[in-house]
């Protein structure tokens, strides 16, 4: 459980970055929809329009390098930027591994095939991401102090990490191989018997697309249905201008349905999770989420939205892939039918309207209204009663970010510390939070709570028999900077 903690607080360093993704993708598609729907772009504020979007788009299609970077340094001991340096080194080495041009030349990939389709998805793959920032991360704190023969000293330490974490990723690789076509194929046969669904199908296909998106795998599901690999192809079908009447099922039907929890469910989650954040922290939490709702509507970019709390709370997630699903089939019953060519938004919307396929596009309205109603109180709900972490919602104390440490040498309270908690013999790791020093020690029996706060500090959290967190308040960073430096 503690690792997974960890992951989910190195997953939020390449997070904290998406909402300016979505701020100048919103609205640089306000200014330039032909971004997305083509066409050229004239005049000042369309030009303004496209780069603001091809801005936002920098780091929202490049977000697997970011994890790989973001989740490499946040598992490293000490955040060393070395396990940064190492997740990237393992995600280039798995991407061009993996590359179906370099699959390819090893084994039978015949273009077009399923196979050659599952490889040709692990380039920019949020999940190939994590999974070399975890690889990266390992291999510095398992080799960082590594120490090799003399004719080798000078990749000794940290300079090792790299070559480690190579052969890891080539061994990872050579794994993947085998594994990545399974888990596709897998997708791919649930997408046949989803197909066979009818409307219930709708609300099955959009549990699972949500349900994917951390591992990234959403890709390969969406293929079944938005194109021609089992013969759908909803998405292609509609903008080629078709009706239902050219296909065997009711065109559309795998587009409309997201339209309501993007455009509006999503603001409404926002809202509450606004409204349930620590006094002390709502601006923070406003500046995680509100960019990213309107980022939602206007263009269905949910990311910056689902990354922001997803490893928070994994259950609100569950929640929220639930509420899309039962969303998607009343809306699709309903008879609404859009599509996009990017993804659900109000832009998209705008121009699906007039094309043959679409249909009730008005229900979006009280649909629309409906989403944001519910996503809002059930949200709301669900995180004031399980106590959910999202954004704002934090482990620490509301009132510890007003405690003020007492003696102002941060040198000596951490040598105060230090040795309260047994010596750095005692430690087997060192982290902190915005107001917290957390802890781990060898021997619970070492820790010397009056010691401790004899330094000055707010108090002492014993978790469990092996954790200790130390109240320091918002100077926590030059007491744990300190403190690092004398448990070396």
């Amino acid at each position: 459980m503690k690792y997974f903690q960890k992951l989910g607080k190195a997953l939020m360093l390449p997070v904290a970055t998406l909402p300016i993704c979505g701020i100048l993708m919103g609205i640089g598609y306000w200014l330039c929809p032909s971004t997305m729907q083509g066409g050229e772009v004239v005049g000042l504020l369309q030009t303004i329009g496209f780069l603001l979007v091809k801005a936002g788009s920098a780091l929202i299609d490049n977000m697997a390098i970011l994890f790989a970077i973001g989740v490499g340094l946040g598992m490293s001991d000490d955040s060393d930027g070395v396990g940064g340096l190492a997740g990237m080194v393992s995600y280039l080495m798995m991407t061009t591994l993996l590359n179906p041009g370099v699959v390819g030349t090893i084994m039978t990939l015949e273009e077009g095939t399923e196979k050659y389709i599952a490889f040709s998805k692990v380039g920019g793959n949020q999940f190939i991401g994590i999974l070399a920032g975890v690889i990266g991360a390992t291999c510095f704190n398992k080799f960082k102090d590594a120490k090799l023969p003399d004719w080798l000293a000078f990749f000794s330490g940290k300079r090792c990490v790299a070559i480690v974490t190579g052969v890891v990723s080539i061994l990872v690789s050579v794994v993947m191989l085998f594994v990545w076509p399974i888990i596709f194929s897998g997708l791919v046969a649930i997408g046949n018997a989803v197909q066979q669904m009818g409307i219930v199908g709708v609300g099955v296909y959009t549990f699972l697309n949500r349900l994917l998106i951390p591992i990234g795998m959403h890709h390969a599901l969406n293929n079944v249905f938005w194109f021609d690999t089992i013969g759908l192809g909803d998405l292609s079908h509609f903008w080629a201008g078709e009706t239902s009447a050219d296909v065997t099922w009711s065109l559309g039907m795998y587009m409309a349905g997201f339209f309501p929890s993007m455009m509006f469910g999503i603001p409404g989650a926002a809202l509450a999770m606004v409204h349930c954040a620590k006094d002390n922290k709502k601006k923070v939490a406003i500046g995680l989420v509100a960019s990213a709702a309107i980022c939602a509507f206007i263009c269905g970019v949910t990311e910056p939205f689902e990354f922001g709390f997803m490893f928070l709370a994994p259950v609100l997630y569950v929640i929220y892939s639930v509420l899309y699903a039962v969303f998607a089939m009343i809306t699709v019953a309903l008879g609404f039918r859009a599509g996009f060519s990017f993804s659900a938004g109000a832009t998209d919307l705008l121009f699906s309207a007039s094309l043959p396929a679409a249909a009730k596009t008005w229900v979006i309205i009280p649909m629309g209204i409906a989403a944001f109603v519910v996503f809002y109180v059930v949200f709301r709900f669900a995180i004031t009663k399980f106590n959910l972490k999202t954004p704002g919602r934090e482990d620490d104390d509301e009132d510890e970010t007003k405690v003020v440490l007492s003696n102002n040498n941060f040198t000596e309270v951490a040598r105060i510390v230090l040795e309260g908690v047994g010596g750095k013999e005692n430690l087997t790791s060192i982290d902190n939070c915005i107001t917290r020093l957390r802890l781990e020690v060898k021997d619970y029996t070492k820790v010397n709570e009056k010691k401790i706060k004899s330094a000055g500090v707010a108090g002492v959290v014993r978790p469990s028999k092996t954790a200790v967190q130390v109240i320091i308040g918002t100077q926590v960073q030059h007491v744990a900077d300190e403190f690092k430096k004398l448990a070396k």
